[in-house]
């Protein structure tokens, strides 16, 4: 069984970045959408990245980002990943990350009346349209670009599908653990359930959120082992 990929988006303060890292997260999100309280300019996130130690990845989350915009942003940040997060057609998110030459995410918005085929199709789609495409994240459908701290319902996720996307949508401490037992994706993806408030992280939520998804971890090998002896 492999460990559960945790990612601490909306990163703005250093001390948040030593905290994240401290913590044990895998990878840190940096926000390039001027609209979010959490936003970061390239400049501001290349002086954070500057404190990342190796093998600790920086994602950037753009919302509907022209060409000049990532190139600003790859320019100025160490960036490993990109993850789109608006309205992006297939193709524009083919050639944003072709022009970085960087991997990329696409962001799902899932929404009650979401079907399993819909994010099958999406992910088949997506893997067809560029050799950079990394996979899938799924949030919640709000009237916003960001799942608002909501999270949506976890039974729509295909079986087949779940060891390979990103969970996010409304994750926090008391949810985390169940979360991932019930989900197994690959990663999951916090912002707002470990804030103190908008764009300011809260270390001993940090922590404790990471714990959860550790002590999910620990329950599926645990399972997994007991399914063998079986």
């Amino acid at each position: 069984m492999q460990r559960t990929r945790i990612k601490i988006c909306g990163i703005t303060r250093e001390e948040d970045l030593r905290a994240a890292v401290a913590a044990g997260a895998d990878a840190l999100g940096f926000v390039f959408y001027p609209k979010s309280p959490r936003y970061v300019t390239p400049e501001r996130a290349g002086d954070l990245c500057a404190a990342l130690p190796p093998y600790v990845s920086a994602v950037a989350l753009f919302v509907n980002p022209t060409a000049d915009e990532v190139k600003a942003v790859a320019a100025k940040a160490p960036l490993s990943l990109i993850q789109f997060h608006g309205d992006e057609t297939t193709g524009e998110c083919a050639a944003l990350a072709a022009e970085v030459a960087r991997p990329y995410v696409r962001a799902f918005r899932v929404r009650p009346d979401t079907t399993q085929d819909e994010l099958l199709e999406y992910e088949r789609a997506n893997r067809a349209a560029s050799p950079w495409f990394s996979g899938v994240l799924l949030d919640t459908y709000v009237d916003a670009y960001g799942g608002a701290g909501k999270v949506f319902d976890w039974s729509l996720i295909p079986k087949e599908l779940a060891p390979r996307v990103v969970l996010s949508g409304g994750l926090n401490v008391q949810n985390a653990t169940d979360a991932v037992v019930r989900v197994r994706p690959f990663a999951v993806d916090v912002s707002s359930g470990v804030e103190a408030q908008k764009g300011i992280k809260d270390a001993r939520k940090l922590a404790e959120f990471i714990k959860a998804v550790r002590a999910a971890d620990a329950t599926i090998l645990s399972e997994t082992s007991h399914e063998r002896i079986a």
